[in-house]
């Protein structure tokens, strides 16, 4: 039988629960309706885009790499408020973050040869938003054939980029495309 060894480092604070709380003394200035507990909010607030997965900032939207992907390329479209229902978005906010989602799915189509997406927004804890109260959007690249045996022997994801090198790979992708209007 071959044996080959899977590295995906970046998982294991996942596996471990690590959640280091942000250093205070550090903490960027969180608008108003901000949530400091929130990384989304945080990664928003701060301009330490590449320490924090950002790839884009829109006038309403954030987009980031998630720390802990589903699949190569998964991309989180969030709200820069901090709100978590539909109806609290304004019309601007929720044209951007449908925009943002077009526009990313073709820049990873061509940039990753993604065959389709998976894309979709937990409304709530029971419906399994993992950051409840701050709407995002996952935006997760499919391949044909991408479901291996690992997930279903082994409960294992492959994911075979670095979070580095693909924030690489989408933020020069991103650098090719006309400029966004607003900041």
């Amino acid at each position: 039988m071959n044996h080959e060894r899977l590295w995906a480092p970046w998982r294991l604070g996942y596996v471990k629960g690590d959640r280091t709380p942000p250093n205070p003394s550090a903490e960027p200035q969180l608008p108003p309706d901000a949530d400091a507990g929130c990384f989304l909010c945080r990664a928003a607030a701060e301009r330490r885009d590449r320490e924090n997965l950002v790839i884009e900032r829109g006038r309403h939207t954030v987009v980031m790499l998630n720390r802990y992907p589903y699949n190569n390329g998964h991309l989180l479209v969030a709200c820069q408020r901090h709100v978590g229902q539909l109806d609290e978005l304004s019309a601007e906010a929720n044209a951007e973050a449908v925009e943002t989602i077009a526009r990313l799915t073709r820049l990873i189509a061509g940039a990753m040869n993604a065959d389709g997406f998976n894309v979709g927004l937990n409304l709530g804890k029971a419906a399994g938003a993992g950051v409840p109260g701050h709407l995002h959007w996952h935006v997760v690249p499919r391949w044909q054939g991408d479901t291996n045996f690992m997930p279903v022997l082994a409960g294992v994801d492959v994911i075979p980029q670095a979070l580095d090198e693909l924030w690489s790979v989408l933020t020069d992708a991103l650098a090719t495309l006309p400029k966004r209007t607003g900041p």
